[in-house]
């Protein structure tokens, strides 16, 4: 009985050791990957708003015009103090799980890029949609999340119609295709109230 409750307390004392570590490990690191999260927006927002100058999170001011997706955050757009776009990071069920993306819409009513942040699909079918070298349009070397780009958000969105599917990879095509089509509604009415308002 003795043996067990020294093996006992000595396991304890391991236990609060290791999780006092795992705290003091945590509180060193959470700024730093804090900071790499920012610097990764940042990285990605450019690469749909390349002109920008910054932003800032808007989040809880758009709502989502399908319950099949959800926003996950965001993002006014700012060059020279001046809204020129909104981004949203939008998630939706795909093939393999979530697929989550950030979308970007200017001012001009059209999609500045579309991004696919994570994604759970099948490697060489559903992954292609964030594969940079599979191309929809081979000749003009268009791949399925660039296509989306400079497209209109008044356009129906319709995959097999004015959006090239995925081979093989229907279900992946359509989760992404009704997350851009969401995002970019969404980000023009924000668009368009902020310029009945006169807001900057």
């Amino acid at each position: 009985m003795k043996n067990i409750l020294k093996l006992g307390l000595v396991l304890t004392l391991y236990a609060v050791a290791a999780c006092v570590g795992l705290a003091f490990v945590y509180s060193g690191t959470e700024k730093i990957i804090a900071q790499r999260q920012q610097a990764d927006l940042e990285a990605a927002l450019k690469e749909l708003f390349p002109d920008m100058d910054g932003y800032e999170d808007i989040t809880g001011e758009l709502v989502s015009p399908d319950q099949a997706v959800d926003f996950e955050g965001q993002y006014g757009i700012r060059r020279g103090g001046a809204i020129i776009g909104a981004a949203i990071r939008a998630s939706g069920a795909s093939y393999g799980g979530k697929v989550v993306i950030l979308v970007g819409v200017g001012t001009d009513g059209k999609i500045s890029g579309v991004k696919i942040l994570e994604t759970s699909d099948t490697p060489g079918l559903g992954a292609n949609a964030a594969s940079p070298t599979y191309y929809v349009d081979r000749e003009r070397k268009i791949t399925f999340y660039g296509q989306f780009t400079g497209k209109p958000v008044t356009d129906p969105f319709t995959v097999k119609g004015d959006v090239a599917a995925i081979t093989a990879s229907t279900i992946t095509s359509q989760a992404v295709t009704g997350a851009v089509r969401s995002s970019s509604a969404a980000a023009s009415v924000w668009l368009a109230a902020r310029a009945e308002q006169g807001a900057p």
